[in-house]
């Protein structure tokens, strides 16, 4: 008789290469519902229990694992079936096979036996398919279900705290089923329909023990289940923190099962995959159950939603849940064939915690608040409610250091009365049915490992151990770090070794860095998950030996984060001070002085009370001083000068927080102006309904105290003491308010009463046809608005008939046109000529990144001489400019302008003339020549088209912050712009602001960034390039078509510049060109309704500012990877963000459009050559603006000469021999080359 099949690590080596080599090569298709099938066969009581239990005293209907034993024939057969509709991967009948959930039929003892049986009968069936068909492996998922039980959720209503089952409990029940599927031959361990983490946890802690025991491992599959549209687990997590709680695991794949149907899965796939460096499995259920509980969805359906999810990139493996048979499998499996497996992104190493939401830390957080009050050694308060058994006034303590900014609790039991791991268990049981201190991830904080392992057995979501050390030697910290890395937590490594605690900056460094070696190369442990404590110790203790042990915990800082990569540091601040115990005001200015210095050398977390943290600049200056003295062990006499000082400033920091809100006792119209001035929202609503009781009329409110604060702000504006930031947070105050006021002025209205509001006057705006940017046009919008401007923005890709109609119907008195996009330049000339046509006299503003003055008055102002053309340079000219053409002197402006308009088309005229150009031959017979033979091109490591997927948070670090300030108006580089003597404070709020939406866009999943590159053999041709179908370069596949310099060369050592000299010749050495389409826009659109409708402009903006810079920062990161990867010309390469922004690399990726190739069109074979509309879900409108907004697109070029520069203006004879090349008409290349054309085409 054969042995059955049951894996060994050689086998199982050689399983996990051919599995990850089919998930890459297609999409895998999971097998559908055993138990739907199970139902078709009408099975009774006898088919249950057969003969080997025929005797059992329950009754067994219904318990379908037991099927593998007593009825092998019915569940071999539908395994078939399920392989036969095309499955690659069929689960075993063990979903309920645990000891606990067997537990209703009294089958316990039985529970290995139905995973083994179970294991044997879906591997005959594979077998057997695989024999039939020898070219397609075929896989067996070992399927653990969750058990009928939560380690999460209380069963009893009245009792949060109490739990039917526990940890251990579960990680016993899954580790036997594990090794029985193990034993009966299963390929790969499915840990599914995961509505409790906690019990996945137990699953994974059970399953990463056999494979110890075992020597080899086994590919595991994760999924869990999204209870309802909620889009949470059952326990109350999003998809992201589900996956930052188990990706320990290291799955072959996460994905989603059950409860839903495809259409109301797909979005959390999407968060999902988003966020997981990892194969993503999709198995919904077949649609959502009808009143009866049955699944109505057809396979034809069903296909369709699931075939969505493949062409969208979303899914790696896809499958069925309840409801879907065979048929729905084949449709399924037909939907997908063909299609391209999802990209696993890239993602960068960060940190990665959860509790009920995932908690991502940035470098750009610089500092994470661990809140200190849950800990009976450092709160008396806290500590006494727990010895007192008062666990909901606990509870609280832990709101309020959430409430007060803590992003992590600490939590500690470690008091000689309490029973630490009962108080433990107890505390952190209730904390889980609490959701707003779940939210957050825990620190288990203990001395004792055992209650340390106690707390770690309660988190379902990723915390953070504090603390392990080497204080008991290598093999007890090895032994520890193992435990913790199988709990799926980060850890805390304290700086003590065999010899004690580190107390000088020479032993911090040695232990820290031995201990790091040891956990990244011995255990495993991901660097990002270690965080180093260095021991904070208290100075100012009189003892001349303790006073430089702040500054050595800085310098141990810095040494961690600049040699232990991706290592972070934490401390406990609250050490620090302990000399001046008592005295609240001290402590906290040496706590704020300690965190600032601190920080600055890369301390990037600390354990402090999160409601009693003074600000640095907000100290007293003769405080700070006494305090930095101290902490920096600046002088000799530091502490003598603080104990002396102390006494007088007690309760002077405590006061300082109280004085915060004394404008609250302002009369109501100073408080309007206060929050209008500091744009702040708490407040609006209360003091509006004040105001509004308090006057005859609602609209009184509008015209007295909000205008009045908004004069103020517009006053503060003009003097250059407020910024456009501050100016756009003051409109959301303005919005808001307004929003209150509403109700009344429509019902005054109503019942006959005036209710308007006289403006000063109306402006419709809109971004223009063919292009979709419209961030400036929102600023200049709100700056309007706030200045008594009635305005009415239309939005996006506005066609001019839309404008002008909308302009009579609103009877406008200003039209704004804003562009990005060059093409934008002749709709705007087009426009102007229909007002001109139409009869308009209305002023029609100019605006966006590629207008200017000279355009407007060359090419729009003399289109629209029925009315005047101004082009307004930023937002804060924007209300002087409009003002003064509505205002009593209007001609006279209008009269001043059309006459500077015409001294610059006379001085453009003379401009052209004098300006010496050569003709297109004499300009290519200087063209640049490399020297290929000094040059050989590497070749990619591949051709042809590749998706590229990468999390938002890997592009952070690459964003180039500069022009998001000037998107704003603030001039000036960063970061020395955070510290400018006239913007800085400006800047610095921005900045931070921008921080937060950043992080929070990052936890929400709310932004998405998709690409798509691609590289073809390429010679050029004269100013073209020809991309060719394959290496040989026989067949060609597209042109490139360049354009070149014309400038007359005067030194005769400058070239005449066209891209295409940067590639070889035909007839040269093999060459080849990239193209890359990426962007950071999917989901902003939506963002920025969002915030539309809540009257927020400020957050709207800056969400599409955000957007904006992280779609550059990814056609920065994506440069980056083809130099050293994907081409791999720079293998190399090391550059710092500074170096790529000031572009220190080798090669270039120039984007049709700009100075080295102004032609917008060429986009379009660029998409011809991508296809980023399916693969990256980008568009080109009608003017080649790419949609989303926040998108980049381009060419690459290698060779190590390529540099950028402008083709500049341009002759007729180019034109023409462009418009041949094109296969144009000359009025085509006219039209779309109009912005560098060096002569005036004729009118037709």
């Amino acid at each position: 008789m054969t042995e059955p099949f049951r894996h060994t690590a050689a086998t199982a080596a050689r399983l996990v290469e051919t599995l990850t080599a089919a998930a890459r090569d297609r999409i895998l298709v999971l097998d559908g519902a055993m138990g739907t099938m199970i139902q078709r066969h009408g099975l009774t009581e006898a088919d249950y229990r057969g003969t080997r239990f025929a005797d059992h005293d329950r009754d067994l209907k219904g318990d379908n694992d037991l099927l593998s034993i007593t009825r092998p024939d019915v569940i071999r057969g539908i395994h078939a079936q399920y392989l036969a509709a095309g499955a690659d991967i069929v689960e075993t009948n063990t979903f309920s096979a645990t000891t606990i959930a067997q537990a209703d039929y009294g089958l316990e003892p039985v529970a290995y036996d139905l995973n083994l049986d179970g294991a044997r009968r879906a591997r005959e069936a594979c077998d057997a398919a695989f024999a039939a068909d020898p070219s397609r492996p075929r896989f067996v998922a070992g399927a653990i279900g969750p058990t009928n039980r939560t380690a999460s959720i209380s069963p009893d209503v009245n009792d949060p705290g109490f739990r039917a089952v526990t940890f251990d409990d579960l990680a016993t029940a899954y580790g036997e089923a594990a090794r029985g599927l193990v034993d009966g031959g299963a390929d790969i361990l499915l840990i599914e329909t995961i509505f409790d983490t906690l019990n996945a946890k137990a699953a994974i802690f059970a399953v990463e023990g056999l494979f110890e025991e075992l020597g080899f491992r086994l590919p595991v599959m994760i999924s869990g289940t999204i209870t309802d549209l909620s889009g949470r687990t059952l326990s109350g997590q999003t998809p992201t923190a589900f996956w930052y709680s188990l990706r320990h695991a290291r799955p072959f794949s996460i994905g989603l099962n059950c409860a839903l149907g495809a259409k109301e899965m797909r979005a959390h796939i999407d968060e999902i995959g988003r966020a997981a460096d990892t194969f993503v499995c999709a198995y919904p259920n077949a649609g959502l159950p009808n009143e009866f509980g049955l699944y109505d969805e057809s396979p034809a359906a069903m296909a369709s939603l699931v075939g969505e999810f493949a062409a969208s990139g979303l899914v790696n493996v896809v499958g069925g849940c309840c409801g879907t048979t065979p048929d729905h499998i084949a449709a399924i499996a037909a939907a997908v064939a063909g299609k391209a497996p999802r990209v696993v992104p890239t993602i960068e190493p960060r940190l990665k915690l959860s509790g009920l939401e995932p908690f991502t830390h940035l470098p750009e957080m610089r500092f994470v608040n661990i809140g200190e009050r849950t800990n009976v050694t450092g709160s008396a308060k806290f500590s006494k409610l727990i010895t007192a058994g008062d666990y909901t006034s606990a509870l609280k303590v832990a709101v309020d250091q959430i409430e007060g900014g803590a992003g992590i609790i600490d939590v500690n039991m470690d008091e000689g009365l309490l029973d630490g791991e009962a108080a433990m268990t107890t505390f952190l049981n209730l904390v889980a049915a609490e959701p707003d201190i779940a939210k957050v991830p825990v620190m288990v904080d203990s001395s004792k490992w055992s209650v340390i392992e106690a707390g770690l057995k309660c988190l379902q979501g990723k915390g953070i151990v504090n603390s392990i050390s080497l204080k008991e030697g290598e093999e007890k910290f090895v032994e520890q770090a193992k435990k913790i890395r199988r709990y799926g937590a980060a850890v805390v490594v304290m700086a003590f070794d065999e010899t004690g605690q580190a107390d000088t900056l020479a032993r911090k460094k040695d232990i820290c860095a031995r201990s790091y070696e040891i956990l990244t190369e011995q255990v495993g442990f991901p660097p990002e998950d270690v965080i180093f404590d260095p021991n904070v110790f208290a100075v100012a203790t009189g003892i001349e030996e303790h006073s430089n042990y702040g500054v050595d915990f800085i310098e141990a800082t810095r040494f961690i984060r600049s040699t232990l990569t991706h290592a972070h540091v934490s401390g406990g601040v609250s050490n620090l001070s302990f000399s001046f115990r008592g005295n609240e005001p001290v402590r906290e200015a040496m706590h704020s002085v300690f965190l600032y210095h601190a920080t600055q050398a890369g301390m990037d977390f600390g354990i402090v009370n999160a409601g009693s943290l003074a600000v640095y600049d907000d100290l007293p200056q003769d405080l700070r001083d006494l305090a930095e003295d101290v902490v920096l062990n600046r002088r000799a006499d530091a502490t003598e000068r603080l104990l002396e000082a102390a006494p007088r400033f007690k309760g002077e920091v405590g006061k300082a927080r109280e004085i915060d809100l004394s404008w609250r006792e302002a009369p109501v119209a100073k408080r309007l102006e206060h929050a209008l001035v500091h744009g702040i929202t708490d407040f609006v609503e209360a003091d509006v309904e004040e105001a509004r009781v308090a006057s005859a009329r609602p609209l009184d409110v509008i015209e007295g105290p909000l205008m009045a604060g908004m004069n103020v702000v517009g006053d503060l504006f003009g003097a250059g003491k407020m910024f456009l930031p501050q100016v756009v947070k003051s409109a959301r105050v303005m919005k808001q308010a307004v929003a209150v006021l509403m109700p009344y002025m429509e019902a005054e209205k109503a019942a006959g009463g005036q209710g308007g509001r006289t403006s000063a006057g109306k402006i419709v705006l809109a971004t223009v046809k063919g292009d979709v940017h419209d961030i400036g046009k929102n600023i200049v919008g709100v700056v309007l608005a706030c200045n008594n401007f009635e305005v009415v923005d239309l939005g996006v890709m506005v066609p001019a008939q839309k404008i002008l109609d909308r302009a009579r119907e609103e009877k406008a008195d200003v039209i704004g046109l804003s562009g990005l996009i060059t093409p934008s330049l002749d709709e705007m000339v087009h426009i102007a000529t229909e007002m001109q046509r139409q009869g308009f006299d209305l002023p029609l503003l100019i605006g966006g990144a590629t207008t200017s003055r000279v355009h407007t008055a060359v090419k729009i102002d003399p289109a629209y001489d029925r009315g005047q053309a101004v082009y307004v340079v930023d937002a804060s000219r924007a209300v002087g400019v409009t003002s003064s053409l509505l205002g009593a002197n209007k001609e006279k402006v209008m009269a001043e302008i059309s006459a500077d308009y015409a001294t610059i088309r006379e001085g453009h005229a003379r401009g052209r003339v004098e300006k010496e150009r050569v003709a297109l031959a004499d300009a290519r017979a200087n063209a640049y020549r490399p020297d290929f033979a000094v040059h050989t091109p590497t070749k990619p490591s591949f051709t042809g088209l590749r998706p590229i997927a990468v999390a938002i948070e890997t592009l952070v670090p690459y964003i180039d912050w500069t022009p998001f300030f000037a998107a704003w108006e603030l001039i000036g580089r960063y970061p020395a712009i955070l510290t400018d003597a006239k913007v800085g404070v400006a800047a610095k709020t921005l900045f931070d602001d921008a921080q937060a939406m950043l992080a929070k866009l990052i936890a929400e999943g709310s932004l998405t960034a998709k690409g798509v590159v691609g590289f073809w053999p390429a010679q050029s041709n004269g100013d073209d390039i020809i991309l060719f179908k394959e290496e040989t370069r026989h067949y060609t596949l597209t042109t490139l078509h360049t354009l070149r310099q014309q400038i007359a060369r005067k030194d005769g050592g400058r070239a005449n510049l066209a891209l295409a000299d940067f590639v070889a010749p035909i007839g040269g050495a093999f060459d080849w060109v990239g193209a890359f389409a990426v962007t950071a826009g999917i989901g902003e659109a939506e963002i920025a309704e969002r915030y539309a409708r809540a009257n927020d402009d400020y957050s709207k903006i800056l969400s599409q500012a955000l957007a904006d810079r992280l779609a550059e920062a990814f056609a920065e990161w994506l440069h980056e990877k083809v130099r050293k990867e994907l081409w791999g010309y720079a293998p190399d390469e090391n550059l710092s963000t500074d170096e790529l922004i000031a572009e220190k690399y080798v090669g270039i990726r120039p984007a049709p459009g700009y100075p080295a190739q102004p032609d917008h069109t060429e986009k379009a074979t660029i998409w011809k050559l991508l296809d980023p509309r399916h693969r990256a879900d980008m568009e080109l409108t009608e003017s080649f603006a790419m949609l989303p907004a926040a998108s980049v697109s381009g060419l690459y070029f290698s060779h190590p000469e390529a540099h950028y520069f402008g083709v500049g203006k341009i002759e007729k004879d180019q034109v023409e021999d462009y418009a041949q090349r094109k296969n144009w008409d000359l009025a085509t290349a006219e039209k779309w080359l109009a912005p560098i054309l060096a002569y005036t085409p004729e009118k037709g």
